[in-house]
């Protein structure tokens, strides 16, 4: 593997860069954040079709760019530094990944496309208890005559309100862990389907909360194999993992970069606070969190460009997933928390955008397994107690 971004990657990361600084200012966030919607649709509109960044890593043949993770998690990181408000992790990083991993030609010929053009969609699969993994799935679903039936309740499902499309995980009723699960794709306002948005801490990303009553679904809407659909479901929250960790990169870059320049302007007894030596070392502690973090997730990218090529090292994804999630989550909340300590009292008002991002790195950090979830699920890997 090469470790240096080419000269593309360069390219598309300062394009990204340059973009959102211009569009995704602090007044921007704040004024998609209190919406019921969440984002602002001319943007996204933009973001679509001038920008063309939901085509990133889909396939030629599906309309895409046919480039890399590795492209894809360098444009999150920057959307992660501007708070991006969009459904673009939600249509991209879920329900594409859910398309190119566990769909057939057909299915990724009828959906993919649309999702390029700027469809939003997302994954719904969590029950109401929450969860991080496929044994969180809830919602069951019954073979009857050839088609499908769906019921039950999916929560916590990022821009669930939204979503023109779906995914669902759902299970056979009496099926728990990773047996009997399947992955399903519908239209969001099929019968049967009502959603309801969920407020949340963190007003930047919405969630909601989808219910499934007597839905019915034709066979053509099965991803996968109906039942054996766990692996699948594990290494789409795996490739969304790392996503997300570039999200947690991009935030702990920005919680660091805002704490210096306000460091840097503050004077107390005559001098600038950043001059003082324990404030210098909490801002090494926080430089080496990012840096180390990008570290971990750079090297994650590029094992899920192999994972959806289907190379042998695709079997290195959920270590890699969980190695960079696990420390990103630390290290955002990490530094967004020494934010605020930095700030002083006026860290926590709304005035300033640090609280912004303390409450994004709490719920990213919660989202698809905290550092403590993936210490865990990294000692059974090593310890041989669970089958990846």
């Amino acid at each position: 593997m090469d470790f240096k971004f080419s000269d593309e990657q360069i390219m598309i990361r300062d394009t990204a860069e340059a973009f959102l600084a211009e569009v995704s200012t602090s007044a921007a966030v704040r004024a998609a954040m209190v919406t019921e919607r969440g984002y602002d649709p001319d943007l996204w509109a933009r973001i679509c079709t001038e920008m063309y960044w939901p085509a990133i890593h889909i396939p030629e043949q599906y309309g895409g760019l046919g480039l890399g993770y590795v492209e894809l998690v360098a444009t999150l990181e920057q959307m992660g530094r501007r708070l991006l408000c969009a459904p673009f992790f939600a249509s991209v990083c879920l329900a594409g990944n859910a398309l190119l991993v566990a769909g057939n030609d057909a299915q990724k010929g009828a959906w993919l496309p649309r999702l390029v053009a700027g469809s939003s969609a997302t994954l719904a699969f969590a029950g109401p208890q929450g969860g991080s993994d496929a044994a969180a799935v809830s919602v069951t679903c019954e073979q009857v005559g050839g088609r499908y039936r769906l019921n039950g309740v999916s929560r916590y499902v990022l821009d669930g309100h939204t979503a023109e499309w779906l995914v669902v995980a759902a299970r056979a009723p009496g099926s728990a862990g990773n047996s009997g699960v399947s992955l399903l794709v519908l239209e969001a306002n099929t019968e049967g389907v009502s959603r309801q948005w969920l407020p949340t801490m963190d007003q930047t990303r919405k969630q909601a909360q989808i219910s499934f009553d007597d839905v019915w679904l034709d066979a053509d809407a099965l991803l996968g194999v109906e039942g054996e659909s766990a692996s699948a479901l594990e290494t789409v929250l795996d490739l969304a993992r790392v996503a997300l960790a570039a999200d947690q990169v991009g935030g702990a870059q920005q919680s660091l970069d805002m704490t210096v320049d306000y460091l840097q302007e503050r004077v107390q007894f005559g001098r600038s606070i950043a001059s003082y030596q324990a404030v210098k070392h909490k801002c090494a502690d926080m430089m080496v969190k990012v840096e180390a973090g990008r570290s971990a997730l750079y090297y994650a990218a590029c094992i899920a460009d192999e994972a959806l090529a289907g190379s042998a090292q695709s079997s290195q994804l959920a270590e890699a997933a969980s190695i960079a999630k696990g420390y990103c989550s630390d290290a955002y909340f990490f530094n967004a928390g020494c934010g605020i300590q930095l700030f002083g009292g006026v860290g926590f008002t709304a005035e300033y955008d640090i609280q912004l991002y303390f409450k994004r790195a709490k719920s990213t950090e919660t989202f698809l397994g905290n550092g403590d979830y993936h210490r865990q699920r990294l000692a059974r890997q090593l310890l041989d107690e669970e089958t990846i």
